[in-house]
């Protein structure tokens, strides 16, 4: 099992015919995921890498019963391809797009709560790498070969420090169950909190890695979340410690405003919630197998 996407995940490419659309098509076909069709405004009746093009999504989606999209649509028409997916009955919406005005995320956030919660689309990023389960489904742009499948979840602000714990997992023989990255701009669709439940809620996933940065209170809501509803073990890593306060590092969210947005507040939330904290980036590995080999997995009564 696993969150968000399996094999079965029918997928469309929201920007397709594009240069960056195009390529990443071909890459996740490559890997196996189960792409279905691609949306560009104009360009309906032909084919990408085997795959039709649609005019709509509201098109694509009653011809193909996608219920994923992908977006690779430039900033300034990123947030209304967002809605149009949400219009159309997508249940996962992942936006790799970086620079969407915060303004635009804004109104797609109001947009998305119009709907009832059971019909509200999941919304991952913008600014993010994506999601992958490993050796069934890829709805992003991380390099699928240093995912091994396993149980292991990963929710990340920072694709890069996403990459680097899969890969110090794989080297380990240790597996991830889904990777989700939930990007790092100031606004957007899912938190770290969001995520954990549905790890917490997953039969197939025995333990969370949580990356985090400074700015921003999601980190402390998670750890709270962790503390007060997960029988998983979590732990986490944030980077800035050496930031400075009221300068932006990396990622647009990634400024500290106020008091418990500092990498080191963070940790020591985060740990006075029972959190297992990842000292630098190069012990994910190592951190992951020591919380593993600590924790003893609930037996299910008969």
């Amino acid at each position: 099992m696993s969150v968000l996407i399996n094999k079965n995940t029918p997928v469309l490419v929201q920007g397709i015919t594009g240069k960056i659309g195009s390529f990443h098509t071909e890459e996740m076909i490559a890997y196996g995921t189960p792409v279905v069709g691609g949306v560009t405004p104009g360009k309906g009746g032909t084919t990408v890498h085997g795959v039709p093009v649609f005019d709509t999504m509201k098109e694509a989606v009653a011809k193909t019963g996608a219920v994923a999209s992908i977006v690779f649509v430039p900033p300034p028409f990123a947030a209304d391809s967002i809605m149009e997916a949400a219009d159309a009955g997508i249940k996962t919406c992942v936006c790799i797009t970086d620079g969407i005005p915060a303004q635009d995320m804004m109104r797609v956030k109001r947009y998305m709560y119009r709907y009832k919660a059971e019909n509200r689309m999941r919304l991952l990023g913008p600014n993010c790498a994506g999601v992958i389960t490993p050796g069934e489904n890829l709805l992003g742009i991380m390099p699928g070969h240093i995912y091994l499948p396993g149980r292991v979840g990963i929710v990340g602000r920072s694709g890069t420090l996403g990459y680097e714990a899969a890969e110090q997992l794989k080297a380990r023989g240790i597996g991830i169950s889904t990777s989700v990255g939930i990007g790092g701009d100031p606004i957007n669709g899912s938190s770290h909190r969001d995520i954990l439940e549905l790890f917490e809620n997953d039969p197939d996933t025995d333990a969370v890695i949580m990356i985090g940065e400074i700015g921003g209170p999601q980190e402390a809501e998670a750890g709270m979340y962790a503390r007060d509803h997960m029988t998983k073990p979590v732990c986490a890593y944030i980077a800035g410690l050496s930031a400075p306060k009221g300068r932006k590092m990396g990622h647009a969210g990634a400024i500290v405003s106020s008091f418990g947005e500092s990498a080191a507040e963070k940790v020591e939330i985060l740990k006075g919630c029972g959190v297992t904290i990842v000292p630098t980036p190069a012990e994910f590995g190592s951190t992951v197998e020591r919380m593993l080999a600590e924790w003893k997995k609930p037996v299910a009564a008969e």
